[in-house]
């Protein structure tokens, strides 16, 4: 062999080693990344990290609010969805109820519900982002009486496990700090109304928690029958991606896709601290 082509020939076996020096060491790094995602090690945006993806195929507009988010149907004339942050430092706010159901006035008058719609229904006026979680703030509280935060909830729902479950949510916001909480109807395609303004009833009901403790971030979901009764908490949990299913609805799309795919495939209680 000439020495020209052995030094070629020396060239190109130096040139494949550094490749694959560096191939190995991004895969590496790569699964290094994967692990730390799953453990909750990597920084993740966490700003409106509460707020779902846009939902193809339905009515929506998206307004904004001090203490919550809402995704709100003017076909239903109630959300779609509602979305907030709920701290520990907010629990513990002192201020009172103020009870005065007023429309939003960031829904045009002919696409809003009024207060004369629930009347003689049946249905009591339901909070998705409760006033006692606004307690912290006199306009989060005021605003959180909007009726587009408001659906028609059957009163033994509002005043029984829909309640429970909010007041569990903020002993967890209280234990661990922060909560991510979205909640909202479920309706039907063959969906009744209610009013006038034929606001929509819906069939059930949906709230999901996320959270980020020293073990990584952790989700659950629960569903709710619009209707009479209460049962065990744990017997009305699934994934989310059992809801979404359900929903049409994505949630928590910051996530980066590992941790989504991993926390919206668990139900995991020991996670919670929730009475069963």
């Amino acid at each position: 062999m000439k020495k020209y082509d052995s030094f070629l020939l020396v060239a190109h076996r130096f040139v494949l080693s550094v490749l694959v020096a560096v191939l190995c060491l991004s895969a590496s790094c790569n699964n290094g990344n994967v692990a730390a995602e799953r453990d909750g090690a990597l920084p993740v945006d966490t700003s409106k990290i509460e707020i779902p993806a846009k939902i193809n195929g339905r009515t929506e507009r998206l307004i904004t609010h001090v203490g919550y988010t809402v995704s709100y149907n003017s076909v239903w004339k109630i959300p779609n969805w509602v979305a907030y942050e709920l701290t520990a430092a907010e629990v513990a706010g002192d201020l009172p109820r103020k009870d005065k159901f007023v429309p939003d006035p960031q829904v045009p008058e002919n696409e809003t519900a009024y207060t004369e719609d629930y009347k003689g229904s049946g249905y009591d006026r339901g909070h998705m982002a409760p006033a006692a979680d606004m307690k912290w703030s006199k306009q989060a509280m005021e605003e959180s009486f909007y009726l587009s935060n408001i659906c028609p909830q059957n009163p033994n729902l509002n005043g029984g496990i829909w309640k429970s479950l909010e007041e569990q949510t903020r002993d967890l916001a209280t234990q661990k700090g922060t909560i991510y909480v979205v909640c909202g109807p479920i309706v039907s395609g063959n969906y009744q109304t209610i009013g006038d303004g034929k606001v929509a009833v819906s069939a059930g009901f949906f709230k999901v928690l996320l959270q980020k403790n020293s073990s990584g971030w952790h989700a659950i979901a629960f569903k709710f029958d619009n209707v009479s009764g209460s049962r065990l908490l744990s017997t009305y949990a699934l994934s989310v991606d059992e809801l979404e299913r359900l929903t049409g609805i994505d949630f928590f799309p910051q996530l980066p896709d590992e941790v989504e795919n991993s926390v919206e495939s668990e139900v995991d209680f020991f996670q919670w601290n929730v009475s069963k």
